[in-house]
């Protein structure tokens, strides 16, 4: 399905049905139709097109108490991601709105129309601690639909506003049309991106990342970022197995080239739905090697498609692990990378106003 990761509706773990699709001889509505849509010789039809729900959200601060994330507290303006990464871990999440980790993940997204609201308030409450916030844990901030809806833009002005510190995670390269609020929390020690270089390789990326930015994009949004004095770490992540993973050195050079000054990575993870959809991708776009692909995956995984262990599920384990890491910290130091970044400044921080009552409208005193 072109500019999809996935075309399959896989059903979620919550579904209390189950469906199996009968061939009984007949085209169906929507093969039918596309048949007389596209005519002899013309490419396949495209796949269905984004919807967007709009949602007021209720909490939009979400803690963290997992050792192994270097956050507290995260944001996301949306819910499933247009990008359509297939090995997108935060897929399994549409679950909880009885919708497809597969298909409806990037096409059926959620917008949370009141997020920079939200955020103001929770920041104003009494007592509230500040610790960086990271946007975009569960979804990319910079996705396609942010130039309509500029949830994330709204989000970073009240973040500025109150001298808030903030990590960004994004592989868009949509993120530089907020460089001027950006370059402003950096001179403040108050920001850090993370470009997330998966691949190289155009065409590998394409069938890995469809909608997300192009290689070369990627790190012409580095560059941006670095000449606008923001710290930049390049994410190599994730790493998989045979696919991308041989370009790690590959990457990280590229990325210094451009200006980032940190590396980070992960091993691909396949939680819940992630697995079938994942196995389905191999087959299709790489099938002689979809099974040596598998079998390193699990050898990282302690003989399973996923481990969510905290010591292990970012990294993996084994030997295969251990040369990954070794890797790419020989990489990085090589060309320059460190591994830690600058603490960010919480210290400035001013709580926003709380918003009081509405005044009753005086008219004559408006006109004036």
């Amino acid at each position: 399905m072109r500019g999809r990761g996935t075309g399959w509706r896989i059903a979620h773990r919550f579904e209390r049905e189950q469906r199996a699709d009968t061939d009984d001889g007949w085209p169906g509505e929507d093969e039918a139709t596309a048949a007389d849509e596209a005519g002899a010789g013309s490419p396949p039809p495209r796949g269905p097109r984004t919807v967007v729900r709009i949602e007021q959200a209720g909490r939009i601060l979400s803690r963290n108490d997992s050792p192994d994330v270097p956050f507290e507290s995260a944001v996301n303006p949306y819910r499933g991601c247009e990008h359509g990464c297939i090995y997108c871990y935060a897929r399994p999440t549409h679950s909880y709105l009885n919708l497809s980790p597969g298909l409806d993940f990037e096409t059926q997204l959620v917008a949370k129309a009141n997020a920079a609201e939200r955020l103001r308030a929770e920041l104003a409450r009494p007592g509230y601690r500040p610790s960086p916030i990271n946007i975009g844990s569960a979804t990319d901030a910079y996705q396609p639909i942010e130039r309509t809806h500029r949830l994330t833009r709204a989000l970073l002005e009240v973040l500025d506003e109150t001298c808030h510190p903030a990590t960004v995670v994004t592989k868009s390269g949509g993120i530089v049309r907020d460089l001027n609020l950006l370059a402003r929390m950096a001179a403040r020690q108050q920001l850090i991106v993370f470009v997330s270089v998966t691949s190289l390789d155009a065409r590998l990326s394409a069938r890995l990342e469809p909608r997300a930015a192009a290689p070369a994009r990627r790190l012409a949004t580095i560059r941006a970022l670095a000449d606008a004095g923001v710290w930049v770490g390049v994410n190599v992540a994730p790493i998989i197995p045979f696919v991308n993973e041989p370009e790690i050195e590959h990457i990280l050079e590229a990325a210094a080239e451009a200006g980032a000054r940190s590396a980070h990575w992960t091993v691909v993870r396949l939680p819940w739905e992630v697995a079938p959809l994942f196995r389905d991708w191999l087959q299709i776009h790489v099938p002689d090697r979809a099974d040596r692909v598998m079998a390193r995956i699990r050898e990282m995984r302690g003989g399973q498609d996923y481990n969510a262990d905290f010591a292990s599920r970012m990294k993996g384990q084994g030997t295969w692990a251990t040369l990954l890491r070794q890797r790419v910290e020989k990489g990085a130091a090589r060309v320059g990378l460190v591994r830690q970044t600058p603490v960010l400044d919480v210290s400035a921080f001013v709580p926003p106003s709380r918003p009081g009552p509405a005044r009753p409208v005086d008219l004559q005193h408006d006109l004036f």
